[in-house]
């Protein structure tokens, strides 16, 4: 093990998977746009800028946090023995630094949105971090990751109105917990076949989720289910937010991506994890992405899907 640690920017990238941003940001997003439509989805720069600067807090903070509380256990591990923490690429000190930072960055972007989002972020920040030790005590780990990932929606939807409404409907907090739920589930179904992986390990070191107590084929049907789920709840944010034939061709897109995620899981070969997990999932989220901004920033176009 080396005496001294060389860290650069690229290593705090890798160390935290900045580019996993990728899954949640495009659903802040577009929960911020729907929030904005009456702008045409645009609610400033200074609100804008403070929705990325929260994400990318909250995501360093959890990311760090579960590296630093996982290491141990990623040391026994071959998949993530070379992990920045095992392999010493960057020290416990520095991870501590950057958890910490990254939660103070997520608080002090919320205190700058509003008063509401300040004082929802404690909350926000324990959920993203309490997903951590979850597989440590219960089978729904990935329930708890999908619970944490669905608060960016809303999250987004706050930092433009700053209060809880439910009239009318336009502006109802239903809207982004609609596509909250599509989070939860969709998150869910994708963890589980992430932990498809470390299915033999898990079991050996008693490391609990849905994969290790069901079983890896129970498990991927459960995944299944949750996203069909998460197809099912992203068609009524689509219905209730009347939008027309982009979102819905995206809504097909997205199917289409699902599907394939699943297939490919089903092979369980060595590379199919960067395809099911990563390019899958970020495609799904940059098409609702694109699909929902379509509907928001060009209403007139008017070919109604129904």
């Amino acid at each position: 093990m080396p005496s001294k640690v060389t860290v650069s920017m690229g290593h705090y990238a890798e160390f935290i998977k900045l580019s996993h941003t990728l899954f949640a940001l495009p659903f802040a997003l577009a929960s911020m746009l729907v929030a904005a439509r009456d702008n045409r989805g645009w609610p400033g720069w200074r609100i804008f800028l403070l929705i990325l600067l929260a994400m990318t807090g909250a995501r360093s903070c959890a990311m760090a946090f579960n590296r630093i509380v996982d290491r141990k256990f990623d040391a026994l591990n071959p998949r993530t023995r070379d992990r920045h923490l095992p392999s010493a690429k960057i020290s416990l000190a520095a991870a501590w630094m950057v958890c910490i930072l990254g939660g103070a960055l997520l608080i002090l972007a919320a205190y700058l949105l509003n008063p509401l989002c300040f004082y929802l972020s404690p909350i926000a920040l324990f959920m993203v971090c309490f997903y951590s030790l979850t597989k440590r005590f219960t089978d729904y780990t990935h329930v708890w990751l999908g619970l944490a990932l669905a608060l960016s929606p809303l999250g987004a939807w706050l930092a433009v109105h700053g209060k809880i409404t439910w009239i009318p409907a336009s502006q109802s907090i239903l809207i982004p917990i609609l596509l909250a739920s599509a989070v939860l589930f969709w998150l869910i179904g994708f963890d589980i076949i992430y932990g498809l992986q470390d299915y033999e390990f898990d079991k050996k070191q008693g490391l609990r989720s849905l994969v290790v107590a069901w079983g890896p084929k129970n498990a991927l049907k459960a995944a299944f289910l949750s996203h069909l789920l998460t197809w099912g709840f992203l068609g009524i944010f689509g219905v209730v937010c009347r939008f027309r034939i982009a979102y819905f061709v995206g809504l097909l897109i997205i199917l289409l991506c699902l599907l394939m995620e699943h297939w490919l899981a089903r092979r369980r070969s060595l590379n199919w994890v960067n395809i099911a997990f990563f390019r899958l999932n970020v495609l799904i989220s940059i098409v609702f992405l694109v699909a929902t901004a379509t509907e928001v920033i060009f209403p007139w176009v008017r070919f109604k899907f129904f």
